[in-house]
């Protein structure tokens, strides 16, 4: 719920040439096989106004479906306002939970934690990958190079510093079908679309992505095993969005993300609150 003009504060403060002026340094000529962390590339973003805000995250709850099947997060209640005049939960979270981020620490030797990811490339153009229908073809799926060209033949070449989301309909069936979102066959494999390896080592070389962002469970597809694309992307300072919602509201370019990340010291990853404005 918005307070009467608070939409307005939130445009003319996302407005302001100061907010939006910051140009971190480039970070260009990766090699798909680098192992050390490099910052990532802080967008250069134009004033602007906005129209409309989307809300790119999922409710958190011990129902949401996690990776490991078990509750992202559970709730031990610590004052009722019944007997102490508040109230209060004690949580017990896991950090790659809900609509999360993942640092680049989570999968490499040594990397910025949440609390060291850098500010200015939480606030990103953001490009969204439709690959709907080929998803619902094949649940498996994953976002390659020619879908990432094709986007570009349609959109232009993929903004500066941006983030890049895939949306593959599965926000839409996470908390309505959840045994679709996870995707477990009779042998425990999980079966939903992801991001090839191949795709994000075009993107750190050749071009400037702070981001990648997926509406599943993970930036790799259900049934990798080598988690290529979490190595490749984090590995090399980058970040990464997973169980985003509602994509199919955000247009393919022209949107700006930004990502609310908690200040959580060394964590690995944690759950955020992502809006994108249009």
């Amino acid at each position: 719920m918005c307070v009467p003009g608070c939409m307005e504060a939130v445009r003319a403060g996302l407005s302001r040439r100061g907010f939006f002026g910051r140009a971190g340094a480039a970070a260009a000529g990766f090699a798909a096989t680098a192992v050390t962390p490099v910052p990532a590339p802080a967008a250069t973003l134009a004033p602007r106004s906005f129209e409309r805000m989307i809300d790119l995250t999922h409710t958190l709850g011990p129902q949401f479906p996690t990776f490991f099947d078990t509750p992202g997060i559970e709730f031990e209640t610590r004052a009722e306002y019944a007997k102490d005049g508040y109230n209060m939960y004690v949580w017990k979270l896991l950090e790659h939970a809900g609509t999360h981020i993942d640092a680049p620490i989570h999968f490499a030797a040594k990397g910025a934690s949440v609390d060291q990811i850098a500010a200015d490339t939480l606030v990103v153009p953001l490009a969204v990958v439709d690959v709907v229908e080929r998803a619902d073809n094949d649940p498996d799926y994953l976002l390659s190079r020619d879908d990432l060209v094709a986007w570009e033949a349609k959109h232009g070449r993929l903004p500066r510093g941006c983030c890049v989301a895939m949306h593959a309909g599965f926000g839409r069936i996470a908390v309505s079908d959840p045994a679709r979102f996870i995707g477990r066959d009779v042998d425990g494999t999980l079966h939903f679309p992801g991001i090839a390896p191949e795709a994000a080592a075009w993107l750190l070389n050749d071009r400037e992505v702070a981001g990648l962002a997926v509406d599943t469970l993970s930036l790799d597809n259900g049934p990798s095993t080598e988690f290529g694309t979490h190595k490749l992307w984090l590995t090399a300072g980058r970040w990464g969005l997973e169980n985003v919602a509602n994509l199919d509201q955000a247009p393919p370019t022209g949107a700006t993300l930004v990502v609310g990340v908690p200040k959580v010291k060394d964590a690995t990853g944690a759950p955020v609150r992502l809006f994108a404005f249009v």
